[in-house]
């Protein structure tokens, strides 16, 4: 029996105790006459009346005074162990929309974990199968309209978690595949560790991931992947993974990076409470270059990279994050950026992949728009449950702006939303470049749009944010 319905059956044996009380000692009571016949329960303000009549017989005092006592001792307990089942109830972190701010005098609700930095202790969380996809098709299925920008007047830099909905939705994969495959399989020939890399600490936590995912797709995508006894079979490319044997025949991020669309990266905690990219598979990643981050904590990889207002608004919380999230609670962000050159692997405007140092500056300005490309980022964050490693898993949409410029509201959105950026965020996202060209054009489209009828009322019904 819970402790609440102990409490419930406790108060009402009081209660029935105190009627039979007064029931049995009414010759004496003067106030027990008027009570109705029948009665099976007492108001407050007729049982304090009874009571105050009986605790006036001398033989009734001390019997009244125990169960005065007895009813103040239940109500103390009750509101204490309420109180406790309600400090008790499992909190989430919060989930702000995408790119809404949340003020800096507000105190975030992220606390630091309590367990000692660099030391986890394995979880007994085990990954829910996830259910098919419905009728997923190498051929067919699309790729999901991710649209993560929204209207003026002003962008805000945040971090921008929300929960993801289901375990089933961990990783996605639609029609691009073979494109994906056929890019990471001739970056890893070509880059190898420069793209893919494992440090001997993060082993074992890579290889944790690479066996989630041979759990995972095949149960996800089983039009696609056929679990073996020894790992899992590509039905299209015919290709085995054996994640049995040791060693490995090849580093593990770079064997899971072969069998999805994303990109990988495994950060770990060291004793000194930071966390470190000691795993990585990033071959697709467009802007930056896992030989330049590699090693470094979480927060070194932002500032490095300019970040905007990264220390200001995303460093404490960000942190705060990695410390408590835990491996039942996985989280979703979207970002995007444009590009100006069709290469989905990386943009050679800003610079060969291989300079000491790339900049938006080196790009040509204001290119034709059709070489205007829009690049949006999923990313899922959760956490290993043996290793403790956070996963970052980083799938890129990669579409020509004359293409998703045909969508309805999209080109007026994504104008207002260019136009909303900072000057840190222009410089970062490199506007400078191509905002000449790219706005007009989508202002043109946008015009047309409402000129053959668009209802921009309907927007938010028809065409809600982030898609």
């Amino acid at each position: 029996m819970s402790i609440f319905s102990k409490m419930t059956a406790c108060h009402e044996w009081l209660q029935n105790a105190v009627k039979h009380a007064i029931d049995t000692y009414s010759p004496h009571s003067n106030g027990s006459k008027g009570r109705p016949s029948g009665s099976t329960s007492l108001s407050y303000h007729q049982l304090s009346k009874q009571l105050k009549d009986l605790a006036s017989h001398p033989h009734l005092k001390e019997a009244f005074y125990s169960l005065l006592l007895v009813a103040v001792c239940v109500w103390i307990i009750t509101n204490l162990v309420a109180r406790r089942r309600l400090s008790r109830l499992p909190s989430r972190p919060s989930t702000p929309s995408l790119e809404k701010a949340r003020p800096s005098s507000t105190p975030s609700k992220l606390k630091p974990a309590t367990r000692e930095p660099g030391v986890w202790t394995p979880s007994s969380f085990v990954t829910p199968v996830p259910e098919p996809y419905p009728d997923w098709s190498i051929e067919t299925t699309k790729p999901l309209p991710y649209r993560p920008f929204r209207h003026g007047p002003k962008y805000f830099v945040t971090m921008g978690l929300r929960s993801l909905p289901s375990w089933s939705e961990w990783i996605e994969l639609d029609n691009h595949y073979p494109r994906f495959h056929s890019d990471k399989a001739r970056r890893i020939a070509e880059r190898g560790e420069k793209c893919c890399k494992t440090a001997p600490e993060a082993y074992d936590g890579a290889v944790e991931l690479l066996e989630e995912l041979v759990k995972y797709l095949p149960a996800r995508y089983p039009n696609l992947y056929r679990r073996t006894d020894v790992g899992m079979d590509n039905l299209w490319s015919g290709e085995s993974l054996n994640v049995v044997e040791r060693p490995l025949k090849e580093d593990p991020m770079q064997m899971a990076a072969r069998v999805v669309q994303d990109d990988l990266a495994i950060m770990f905690e060291r004793p000194d409470g930071q966390y470190y990219l000691l795993a990585g598979a990033i071959l697709l990643a467009g802007f930056w270059r896992l030989e330049d981050k590699f090693g470094m904590p979480l927060s070194e990889i932002h500032t490095s990279g300019d970040v905007p207002q990264f220390r200001e608004k995303l460093e404490k919380g960000m942190m705060n994050f990695f410390r408590r999230v835990k491996p039942e609670d996985p989280v979703l962000r979207n970002n995007y950026f444009l590009q100006v050159d069709d290469d989905l692997a990386w943009s050679h405007s800003i610079g060969s992949e291989d300079s000491p140092k790339v900049a938006w500056s080196t790009a040509e300005k204001n290119k034709a728009i059709e070489h205007h490309f829009f690049r949006s980022e999923r990313q899922s964050l959760r956490r290993l449950p043996k290793s403790g490693g956070v996963v970052f898993t980083i799938r890129t949409y990669f579409h020509p702006i004359t293409e998703i410029a045909e969508e309805d509201y999209v080109p007026g959105r994504l104008a207002s939303a260019v136009r909303s950026w900072g000057e840190d965020v222009s410089r970062y996202k490199g506007r400078e470049r191509y905002q000449d060209v790219l706005l007009e054009y989508l202002d043109q489209k946008h015009k047309e749009q409402v000129e053959r009828g668009l209802d921009l009322s309907k927007e938010d019904e028809n065409c809600a944010y982030p898609y």
